[in-house]
């Protein structure tokens, strides 16, 4: 089978009920691959429903999975629903995120570790989970954020703490390479979806809108192709974190 043939692969998609993860998983099922759908609660649980319908009526075969992430157990037991259903797992793409915009002498403990849990606990033990259990020359991928690359304030717990992340992936890139496993995170800049108006004024979007050389907020639909690449094609790529959105920062 062709590395960028997906069909007949099984995908699962922490976050993949709605917004980004939704595309993916309607791209996903489109190129006939197999598909767990991961959501978090029940305020999200009529999004997983919509993308479950959109996904087989497409002809993809699909499950949805529903759990709380932070608690670390779910994540074992999402990985193993996925084996129970398909028996493996090819790709796996973790879109969970969290945002808080906020002064550091106004954050507090809680908060912190609400943001700690999300963005970076999370991401590391699916990465782990995904490293003891995807078959041999699977596919691991994370969504990040360009403010890695940002000189800003505001946003101290969210680009700190998803900041881990690119040091969890060069980890794993060497840690699995010699199963043929690679291992990647995309950084887009801020993305044009509810994930991202909630905790912005309308003077903070307009800002962020004119950051990027290319103008505008970062579209999911120039997100979705590079991580389906990335997991498909660009596979020789690993240990490193892409930045896509369209020169709002830059390394």
């Amino acid at each position: 089978m062709a590395r960028n043939d997906v069909k007949g692969k099984v995908v699962l998609i922490a976050g993949g009920a709605k917004n980004l993860g939704g595309l993916l998983s309607r791209d996903f099922a489109v190129k006939g691959a197999k598909l767990v759908i991961h959501y978090n609660s029940e305020g999200t649980k009529a999004d997983a429903e919509e993308t479950l319908a959109v996904v087989r009526a497409a002809g993809a075969e699909a499950i949805l999975f529903q759990a709380d992430l932070t608690k670390i157990e779910n994540i074992s037991k999402l990985f193993d629903a996925a084996i129970s259903q398909y028996g493996g797992i090819d790709i796996a793409i973790n879109t969970v995120g969290k945002v808080l915009k906020k002064t550091i002498v106004e954050t507090t403990v809680d908060e912190y570790d609400s943001m700690s849990d999300i963005n970076s606990k999370v991401a590391y033990f699916f990465i782990q989970e995904a490293g003891k259990k995807l078959n041999n020359n699977g596919k691991i991928c994370t969504i990040v954020t360009s403010l890695l690359a940002a000189y800003t304030g505001f946003y101290s717990t969210y680009e700190g703490l998803k900041a881990p992340v690119e040091h969890f992936t060069r980890a794993a890139s060497k840690e699995f390479g010699d199963r043929g496993i690679s291992v990647t995170a995309v950084a887009p800049g801020p993305m044009d979806t509810p994930f991202f108006y909630g905790q912005e004024s309308e003077e903070a979007v307009a800002y962020h809108k004119s950051a990027s050389a290319l103008g505008g907020l970062t579209d999911i639909k120039d997100i979705a192709p590079l991580v389906e690449f990335l997991v498909t094609d660009g596979w020789w790529i690993t240990g490193q974190t892409i930045f896509a959105n369209g020169g709002y920062t830059t390394r």
